[in-house]
């Protein structure tokens, strides 16, 4: 299972909940895009929901029937920014959704939720805080993002089985849902984690400036050289 949900899978009250949370998060991400994108991050958006779109056509077996596919929340928002990156996942979601048939139109709002929002502000979060805690050099921005990467997707498969419990119309026990989602999508993470770590990584060793999130690590770097300068 992949976590694009299909028509028919949530009833309408929790759809039409989801959709419209989905509307609030794209419409106030439209509003914090303004401060992220510049000459730099402009550009980059555009190649980025290339790459998560071409990505996610391409899916891997996870075992048992189940295939997984990058989501790209993570990898977005450390590249070009977590307001840039819930757009750029949500467009992508929008074109596949209408002219692929890939999630059901009526669970669109569900997939841009779990996939655009859950996976961009988790995986950011989980980003900052690593490079928070970590040495402050620009080789550690791949590795943190990574593990922002892994953790953004159990975490949407957690928030998926919530909706289930909520307003699920198949025929499956939450149990099992919740066992196979979370067990399945934690596999599925190490595969968005390396994918994560090589893409960010690729990009740092030419153009570490074109990095959203280790913009912070330069210029703190750059403040602790001029000081120690300024101090000798």
């Amino acid at each position: 299972m992949t976590m694009h949900v299909p028509d028919g899978f949530l009833d309408a009250p929790t759809s039409i909940a989801t959709g419209a949370v989905a509307v609030v998060a794209v419409g106030v991400a439209l509003r914090g895009a303004r401060r992220e994108l510049d000459d730099k991050t402009a550009p980059l958006a555009g190649l980025v929901a290339a790459f998560v779109f071409a990505t996610q056509m391409i899916n891997f077996p996870v075992g048992a029937g189940t295939s997984g596919h990058l989501m790209g929340g993570a990898l977005a928002a450390v590249l070009v920014g977590p307001w840039t990156g819930v757009l750029c996942v949500s467009v992508v979601l929008i074109v596949q959704s209408l002219l692929f048939a890939d999630g059901g139109i009526t669970a669109l709002g569900t997939n841009i939720l779990l996939i655009a929002v859950t996976t961009v502000v988790v995986g950011w979060f989980v980003t900052r805080v690593l490079l928070k805690v970590l040495p402050k050099r620009v080789g550690m921005v791949a590795p943190a993002a990574a593990i922002g990467a892994f953790v953004s997707v159990p975490t949407a498969a957690l928030v998926f089985t919530g909706l289930y419990a909520v307003g699920g119309t198949a025929d499956i026990s939450l149990t099992t849902l919740a066992t196979a989602m979370l067990g399945w999508h934690t596999v599925i993470g190490l595969g968005e984690a390396a994918i994560t770590f090589l893409a960010v990584g690729a990009i740092l060793s030419v153009r570490p400036d074109l990095v959203y999130a280790a913009r912070g690590v330069i210029s703190e770097r750059e403040l602790v050289i001029k000081t120690k300068e300024s101090v000798a």
